[in-house]
């Protein structure tokens, strides 16, 4: 019989294993954002995504989004918040610790810059997370199948299982 200890080491072995392939996955994405990084191909790209997003028949029924405030290299959502505050509620992420808490988005005057140089929300602590229509969020890639690989730091693996409708 084997003992506890020893029958775990292959799971061990498999979870190094994938966190190693996904490290050198993220260092493949982020040179390939350096070879084809422009600011005018990211904004053709940004409003691409967006306006297929905004022709989505679920983000056209939603009427509580929880978007993120993009990042430099991600896809810029910036106007798009704005642009949907007021005719959606509009949801953001704040890192707090190793967490993520969401609050309710109300002007770009109320962002203040949080973890990680991102912009966020100062307004109301949102936790009825089951109202939640759609959820939108950044990802370094995304396979065929809508599965996300992140920057690593687990905040969205920890949030969305809160969240009924992810």
């Amino acid at each position: 019989m084997l003992s506890r200890r020893h029958h775990n080491k292959p799971v061990r072995k498999k979870k190094r294993k994938m966190m190693e392939r996904k490290k050198e996955l993220r260092k493949r994405m982020a040179l390939l954002k350096i070879l084809h990084n422009s600011t005018v191909t990211l904004q053709s790209q940004s409003a691409k995504i967006l306006a297929a997003l905004e022709a989505h028949p679920v983000f056209r029924a939603a009427h509580t989004v929880l978007l993120y405030h993009s990042l430099k290299d991600e896809v810029d959502t910036h106007e798009f918040i704005r642009k949907w505050n007021g005719k959606k509620q509009i949801l953001l992420p704040v890192v707090v610790g190793d967490d993520l808490e969401v609050r309710k988005y109300t002007t770009p005057e109320e962002l203040v810059q949080g973890a990680f140089g991102i912009e966020e929300p100062t307004g109301e602590l949102f936790t009825d997370y089951d109202s939640i229509d759609l959820i939108v969020v950044p990802g370094v890639a995304f396979d065929s199948k809508g599965n996300r690989l992140g920057r690593g730091k687990g905040y969205y693996d920890r949030l969305l299982p809160r969240i009924p409708s992810a």
